[in-house]
């Protein structure tokens, strides 16, 4: 028998520190990410949200005209809970830009922001957005402001992007890649050409704008200024990555009740398991429980038809087809998920029926609270 994911214990510990939802794109998890951190300032807690997600949703929900690269308490009428709320939206650019003023130091931060393949890397490098999320996460704990973080992952193609992200990136720019991209420094003519059909192939996809011999300009100037930096990236990465594996972590996997996504929620589940990563359970959001009469739905198209031939109750005959095709959904839902249940019989569940309306207000985020929280 499946395990009900109880979320008030979870929120309540004190030893919970990080709270990461992931899963595909389009099913919630920022919604979800936003109604846990309400539940648990409103529990007690000091909470901070962060969120990835561009359109500007969970500032609007929050009651907030708008969320940036660092924390803001949410304040306003009618919001009194027993902690703390903060939010803010992660801006990778400026992130990666933070990073950099932190560790370069003033004048070779200054040589490093204005240099073009710099800018392209920061704004348009594969994996660049999941890796500045670690890297926000990262200088959130190190803040030690918050007794919980809750964290909405990127929007990627695959939710395993968010693991990937560190290690990816960290193996570009480690050592061997700077001895690299210094090279051309030293080189000239047809040795510095190979150097560059070989090892360049990676940034001159993404540095479409940049060509030729002001490409390797900017490459080498880039890494004079940034070769100091390169050595942490890798031991950063590291300490994040491990930091997701400690006991206070807890992941959070939001799926809909529909194939690609509960597929998506199954290989991460996998490679959290292989990792040894704290999973809490699944959350299969914005399901269509039947709540009302049990009948099945043949017996309701049935009833259906025979109303429709007498011509006597149109309205009882369309209610009745109605609930047919709502049982077919809820059964199609209820086999998807008893498919993953079978599969993964140790991770916990809980399912979220749909709201009538999309989440705009602390309302409709309280509400979606409860749901997780079983009431």
């Amino acid at each position: 028998m499946t395990t009900r994911l109880d979320f008030d214990p979870l929120l309540d510990d004190l030893e919970t520190r990080v709270l990461v939802c992931c899963g595909s794109g389009g099913v919630g998890k920022t919604t979800t990410a936003a109604a846990l951190a309400l539940r648990a300032a409103e529990r007690g807690r000091r909470v901070v949200v962060l969120t990835i997600d561009p359109a500007r949703r969970l500032a609007q929900s929050l009651g907030l005209r708008e969320l940036d690269n660092h924390p803001r308490e949410v304040v306003v009428d009618g919001f009194e809970p027993k902690g703390e709320l903060f939010a803010m939206m992660l801006d990778m650019r400026r992130t990666f830009d933070d990073m950099v003023l932190t560790h370069a130091g003033r004048d070779r931060a200054d040589q490093i922001l204005s240099n073009p393949f710099y800018q392209t890397i920061s704004s348009s490098f594969s994996g660049t957005q999941e890796y500045m999320a670690m890297e926000k996460l990262g200088q959130l704990v190190a803040q030690d402001e918050w007794d919980l973080i809750i964290v909405d992952t990127p929007p990627s193609r695959s939710a395993l992007d968010f693991l990937d992200a560190p290690q990816r990136l960290s193996t570009v720019l480690d050592g061997r890649f700077i001895r690299m991209l210094s090279a051309p420094a030293r080189a000239s003519g047809r040795g510095l050409m190979k150097i560059v059909g070989t090892g360049f192939s990676l940034f001159t996809r993404a540095v479409s704008t940049i060509v030729g011999g002001q490409l390797l300009q900017d490459a080498s100037t880039f890494v004079q200024a940034f070769d100091s930096m390169f050595g942490g990236f890798r031991e950063r990465a590291q300490r994040t990555y491990e930091l997701l594996r400690s006991p206070g972590t807890g992941f959070v996997v939001v799926a809909a009740a529909e194939p690609d996504a509960l597929r998506e929620a199954s290989y991460f589940v996998e490679r959290l398991s292989a990792e040894n990563m704290p999973l809490c359970g699944l959350v299969a959001n914005r399901t269509h429980p039947v709540l009302a009469a049990d009948l099945p739905a043949a017996k309701a198209v049935a009833a259906a038809d025979d109303l429709d031939r007498s011509g006597d109750a149109p309205l009882a005959a369309a209610v009745l087809r109605l609930h047919a095709d709502r049982v077919a959904v809820a059964d199609r839902e209820k086999r998807l998920l008893a498919r993953f249940t079978r599969a993964h019989p140790g991770v916990a569940l809980v399912g979220v029926p749909a709201l009538p309306a999309d989440v705009h207000d602390l309302d409709g985020l309280r509400e979606i609270g409860r749901r997780l929280a079983g009431e």
